[in-house]
């Protein structure tokens, strides 16, 4: 199969051998982590305790489960929206609209989840699903993977990402053929990127409070820290869910395996580790360690918000009153790079808000054991990779713009060491 002309870009992950060990590697290190987290020693590194059944890894009534989410989470997505908004202009001069009701079809979810467990909807039998539900959810990314990439066979070559059309099947599938698959006004990309996944952890966190609830009589300090943590930080990305469309998952990514499995599979079932963790290993917190903790985690949010605001304000209205005063760098495109305010310290400081708040959300699980930690060493990596691809693209589209920043700004990601 050739690729479409001019759409050729490097190939990332070591090319379609490494895809095609990400889309093994993924699924089993997301099975690896359910099954350590529930056994006794609790090992990030090692082989399991024991290998799973079949029927550990799927159920009928587990799909039916998870078939009613995502359709519960898409007709939320189809209400009315407060506010419809445009995203960045693409090949064919055109933009497409997308509703920003995100936080609304949270706290219609949160309402409908209160109403069904006061009235008896047993939503702790939850945390005992998990391993099937992922295996199911696993099996539901790949087939619809195989429909994108189905569906990218017909569209135009303007509607193409230029990551996922080198011509090798195995790379375009994980990879993503099509930027903005759609349905009509629906766009698969956009939903998964913050719906079903993102409040999924979140129902997924409260499910095993829940449980301990029911083991022990009342949720521990950890697991109330680990749950209003994390309920912030999705609470957050749905509040400002408009800055999404400005992000390179949406501008440049086609929608494939890899974020198909992001969305659905990694971020509901490995995101929330600390919380399944401390529902089997539970661990004594006391009040000053946890008022400790909640500060860490307050200074990476302050980070993380203050950049992300900083940025998005700028590029809305560069002579708003709180970014006007702020030094730029003129480029080419006609566009200024800041080099003052949150981004003069490092070149990501959002990056660094995120990966504070990651150490926040594993501290409260203790020390003892290396896996409730994954999350943040995994953040790590994920932070350093994308960082890099964010540097090769504004080399790319600021030449010696970007290059006059990174003078100013020496600092990728935490000051003074990377």
């Amino acid at each position: 199969m050739a690729s479409p002309q001019g759409l050729q870009a490097p190939q990332e992950f070591g090319g379609p051998l490494g895809a095609a060990a990400l889309m093994l590697l993924l699924p089993a290190t997301t099975l690896h982590l359910l099954l350590a987290v529930r056994s006794g020693p609790a090992r990030l590194l090692g082989p399991p305790a024991h290998l799973p059944g079949l029927s550990e890894l799927w159920s009928p009534r587990v799909l039916l489960l998870l078939l009613t989410w995502l359709g519960l989470q898409a007709a939320l997505y189809l209400l009315p929206a407060r506010k419809v908004a445009e995203g960045l202009e693409l090949k064919d001069k055109s933009r497409l609209r997308y509703p920003i009701n995100g936080f609304q079809a949270l706290m219609l979810t949160v309402l409908l989840v209160g109403l069904g467990v006061s009235g008896g909807l047993p939503l702790g039998a939850l945390a005992e699903m998990l391993l099937p539900l992922a295996s199911v959810a696993t099996l539901t990314t790949f087939i619809f993977s195989v429909l994108l990439y189905m569906k990218a066979q017909v569209t135009p070559t303007s509607g193409l990402a230029p990551r996922g059309n080198s011509g090798n099947l195995l790379y375009d599938f994980f990879m993503g053929r099509e930027l903005n698959p759609r349905i009509g006004s629906f766009d698969f990309k956009y939903f998964f990127e913050l719906r079903p996944g993102l409040i999924g952890w979140v129902l997924i966190n409260l499910a095993l409070l829940l449980r301990e609830a029911e083991l022990r009589g009342s949720p521990s300090l950890a697991m109330w820290l680990v749950n209003g943590f994390q309920l912030l930080y999705v609470g957050d990305a749905l509040w400002y869910e408009e800055a999404v469309l400005t992000t390179m998952d949406i501008t440049h990514e086609g929608f494939g395996f890899m974020l198909a499995f992001g969305d659905l599979v990694w971020v509901p079932f490995t995101y929330s580790l600390q919380a399944h963790f401390l529902l089997y290993h539970p661990q004594p917190l006391g009040l000053p360690r946890a008022l400790l903790i909640c500060l860490i985690n307050a200074a990476g949010y302050y980070i993380f918000r203050g950049a992300n605001s900083q940025k998005n304000t700028f590029r809305k209205n560069p002579s708003d009153p709180s970014v006007a005063g702020l030094e730029t760098i003129p480029t080419a495109t006609g566009k200024r790079l800041l080099v003052s305010g949150w981004w003069g310290m490092v070149r990501h400081p959002n990056y660094l808000g995120d990966l504070i708040m990651a150490l926040a959300w594993s501290l409260p699980c203790g020390t003892s054991h290396l896996l409730p930690y994954f999350y943040f060493l995994y953040f790590i990596v994920l932070l350093v990779h994308r960082e890099a691809r964010d540097e090769l693209h504004c080399l790319q589209k600021y030449g010696r713009a970007w290059h006059a920043y990174c003078q100013r700004v020496p600092y990728r990601i935490v000051p003074y060491i990377y």
